[in-house]
């Protein structure tokens, strides 16, 4: 079964499809594209930052599991090395968000990560590069849940994205392991009661103190709640569902965690046996259409595998031969 392989390719698919549209409204769209990218351009077709980050999230996950077990103590060096990596890379060159590039500087300078991380953003970038922690199939839940959050925290300290990560990851491992995904939405709705008062004190330590919070647990449902609500419009969207309408419409513009994470869910869910459909609706879209288009391809991937996608696409994608090396490890 080649799953992890069609999740890992199938994000920086949709990353590629969806970044000439990311800063284009539905006209521009239109004007320039038509009904949309219907391809991968380039060669080698160029990601952006979504796909950066998810490769170094992966390679520090496979770094980790290389010594056994995963824990806080082993993923954290690893995972701030090569966030810090990314920062200086030249590549780093692809509009990257200003929450991790504030956050990765604060790392570079010596900071603790709890410091560092900027407290009060739930941007989409915690979610477009967790979905490796859906495919390692290793781990367990504990470990699923506070690595996704943990990872999200070294960037984005908001409950919102710390939970939505989580929710991502755990879609993206339902999904390799045969989930139907009409059963996904009250899946995730139910992992967000289990957990609402939960707090991964091992993984994310004393990230909850802050002015105007009393206790982890009232930090962390905030985040379950705001993801609850907006698993409440993706239900709607697909009780009615529009596949010619912008996405975005129903379920946000996904600049923010759990509208990512809900728009992304909503693209995938709207053509869940056509991968190619999937990340072309989250492309022509009006909001974060690369991040959009790249969690929809990491959905897509997992639920149908590497076969899905066009085969020519394979050697044309950037980092190709990094991507067949994370997928490889987790098939």
């Amino acid at each position: 079964m080649d799953r992890a392989s069609g999740s890992i390719f199938g994000l920086a698919y949709g990353d590629a499809l969806g970044a000439p549209t990311e800063f284009l409204d539905m006209e521009q769209i239109r004007q320039r594209f038509g009904d949309g990218p219907h391809a991968i351009s380039g060669d080698p077709a160029l990601v952006t930052d979504d796909t950066q980050m998810a490769i170094a999230v992966a390679e520090g996950l496979l770094e980790a599991l290389g010594h056994p077990p995963v824990t806080p103590v082993t993923v954290t060096p690893v995972w701030r090395r090569l966030f810090v990596e990314w920062l200086n890379s030249p590549d780093n060159n692809r509009a990257p968000g200003n929450t991790c590039l504030r956050a990765c500087h604060g790392l570079q300078a010596g900071k603790h990560w709890t410091e560092a991380t900027q407290h009060d953003s739930k941007g989409c970038g915690a979610n477009m590069r967790v979905t490796p922690l859906g495919l390692a199939p290793s781990l367990t839940d504990e470990q699923r849940a506070g690595a996704s959050q943990l990872q999200a925290a070294l960037t984005h300290g908001h409950p919102t994205a710390l939970a939505a990560s989580e929710l991502t990851a755990f879609a993206t491992w339902w999904l390799r392991e045969g989930t139907a995904p009409s059963a996904l939405p009250g899946a995730l709705r139910e992992r967000c009661r289990s957990q609402r008062g939960i707090y991964h004190e091992r993984w994310l330590g004393t990230l909850w103190q802050r002015p105007g919070v009393d206790d982890p647990s009232g930090f962390i449902s905030r985040g379950w709640d705001e993801c609850l609500a907006a698993l409440d419009r993706l239900d709607a969207a697909l009780a009615r569902p529009d596949r010619e309408a912008d996405p975005c419409l129903a379920t946000g513009g996904g600049w923010i965690a759990e509208e990512a994470l809900a728009t992304g869910l909503l693209c995938f869910l709207l053509f869940p046996d056509d991968p190619v459909a999937a990340i072309r609706r989250g492309a022509a879209s009006s909001g974060d259409s690369d991040s959009i288009a790249c969690l929809a391809g990491a959905f897509a991937g997992a639920h149908r595998g590497l076969s899905a996608w066009p085969a020519e696409w394979v050697s044309r994608i950037e980092y190709t031969d990094r991507l067949a090396r994370i997928g490889a490890a987790w098939d």
